[in-house]
């Protein structure tokens, strides 16, 4: 079983369309959280903003839950826990691959600043909502009573030909 989890944990290829971020990562833990049903495509979605201290203090390899995010921003029009997203999810027979797209999500008449954001799984409770991603936007980005907008993610789990 280990073996099959290593993998599948190596099929995935690409994260793109990046909006301000610079780079997203896909948590070493959305795969295993995925094959024993921790995340499945109907459950509620969210993607919240995070400091630079949090980007810095983020780790794709050990961080699993919501609860190991630190650096979640505050501000006006922003509420904590992040917004909620419907991230849709496409099977692609042609190129052998399974396509999820976190839609482009934003904070209106906000003032904020984030470095990054992590999307996850939202299940009420921090300990037990499973990471998916986290962007990275490399710099600061503000807003003062305006609109924070992030751009879609895709994300291409690939499987072997």
């Amino acid at each position: 079983m280990n073996t099959i989890r290593q993998i599948l944990a190596a099929l995935i290829f690409a994260v793109v369309s990046l909006g301000v971020q610079a780079a997203d990562f896909v948590y070493d833990s959305v795969l295993d959280d995925a094959f024993t049903g921790n995340i499945l495509k109907t459950d509620t979605f969210k993607c919240a903003l995070i400091n630079s201290t949090g980007v810095s203090a983020a780790n794709i390899g050990s961080h699993t839950r919501f609860s190991d995010v630190t650096g979640e921003v505050t501000g006006t029009g922003y509420t904590a826990g992040g917004v909620t997203v419907v991230p849709t999810f496409t099977k692609d027979t042609t190129n052998h691959r399974l396509t999820i797209t976190i839609p482009s999500h934003n904070w209106p008449s906000s003032t904020i600043t984030a470095r990054g954001e992590v999307c996850y799984k939202s299940t009420g409770t921090a300990s037990t909502s499973p990471l998916i991603l986290l962007n990275d936007f490399t710099s600061d980005v503000t807003t003062s009573n305006g609109t924070f907008t992030v751009n879609a993610s895709t994300i291409h789990f690939n499987t072997p030909q």
